[in-house]
């Protein structure tokens, strides 16, 4: 088991290689805890890492490790800003907690609850696991797509799965973002829907990437 420090430090080598940096320096600027040499000696000497003069890359087995650390911490992510709905001020040092108490069967559990989100609130890819492969829906009808929704039924807006930011902005600006509750009026020729006292008709095509957490019963 690493320690918290060297999974944030794992972390951060993650997010700066995404970014196609592998400097110490880039490493430290994404991290948010201090680390020095032996800390990065530690996890070499583990075989997470690799270093060579100033560049730090993952080993095969420390890539896969680093993996499984990004997808708890953002699935964790997911959760605490769309499911708990705390503002994103709260949102990493929660989410860090929540990250480091996720056991595998918990974290299946909470991504097939989510939907299998692709990204995080950031707009950052979440590593897929087994049960996204799988398409494991066990747990999974709490939420739904809002084409999946019937006229009259009711969901609150878990995230949004567009299939490109454009589409994402789209409709942001529309006032469609987490936390929002919506009600289908009709599903047919297009997706008619409510919120906010706003009426909207949408594409179900665009409806199919727009999850939601169902409420019980109808509200109309």
């Amino acid at each position: 088991m690493l320690s918290e420090k060297l999974v944030e430090i794992m972390e951060a080598i993650w997010c700066a290689a995404e970014n196609r940096l592998y400097t110490r320096d880039a490493i430290r600027k994404s991290c948010t805890v201090s680390f020095d040499e032996p800390d990065l000696d530690t996890l070499q000497q583990r075989g997470l890492i690799t270093k060579s003069g100033d560049t730090i890359l993952f080993t095969e087995s420390g890539k896969a490790e680093a993996e499984s650390i990004m997808r708890r911490h953002r699935l964790a992510e997911v959760l605490v800003t769309s499911i708990l709905k705390l503002k994103k001020a709260e949102m990493e040092e929660v989410a860090c907690q929540v990250e480091h108490a996720l056991l595998p069967e918990v974290e299946a559990a909470i991504c097939t609850l989510l939907g299998h989100p692709e990204l995080c609130p950031d707009g950052r890819p979440i590593p897929r696991g087994a049960c996204c492969r799988n398409l494991q829906k066990t747990v999974s009808t709490t939420v739904v797509s809002l084409a999946e929704l019937g006229a009259g039924e009711s969901g609150r807006i878990t995230y949004i799965k567009p299939e490109n930011h454009a589409r994402l902005h789209q409709l942001l600006s529309f006032g469609l973002e987490p936390g929002v509750t919506v009600t289908v009026l009709r599903t047919t020729p297009a997706l008619c829907l409510m919120f906010e006292n706003t009426e909207l008709a949408l594409d179900r095509d665009i409806a199919g990437s727009i999850f939601v957490w169902k409420a019980e019963g109808k509200k109309l």
